[in-house]
């Protein structure tokens, strides 16, 4: 008898008026998790969310699939305008994100006051682009 691997993802969701923050508590985002990592920003997408800031803050491990989760979390984002921002990265993660080159892609702060600070930025740059198009 086969058993299946299966690990619910352990995360907190912050609600905040122009963001939400996504804390991940499993120390690596490897396949088992960043399936239901995709789920979830999709959900958070559907909900309407624009701004999402990941905290990586207790990952200590990412292979190709969490990068992949990731890029789809980015994408999200975008694809509606907003700001997408990881945080709390530990040196063996930024390491994988620099050796794919996504650190030229990904909004990456050392901080959540500093992730916090660039959705804020991002939002009044947009407001002023609004205006001033005329909308």
């Amino acid at each position: 008898m086969h058993s299946q691997i299966f690990k619910v993802m352990d995360y907190t969701t912050e609600k905040h008026d122009k963001y939400i923050v996504l804390k991940l508590r499993d120390d690596k985002l490897n396949d088992l998790i960043s399936s239901q990592l995709k789920v979830r920003f999709e959900e958070l997408n559907k909900e309407g969310v624009r701004n999402i800031i990941l905290d990586l803050t207790k990952v200590n491990y990412c292979d190709s699939s969490g990068l992949s989760a990731i890029l789809m979390g980015n994408k999200l984002c975008k694809n509606v305008w907003g700001t997408f921002v990881i945080c709390g990265l530990n040196v063996n993660v930024l390491r994988v994100i620099t050796i794919s080159q996504l650190d030229k892609v990904l909004q990456i702060t050392p901080t959540l006051a500093e992730a916090i600070d660039i959705v804020f930025m991002d939002e009044i740059e947009r407001e002023l682009q609004n205006t001033e198009a005329g909308e």
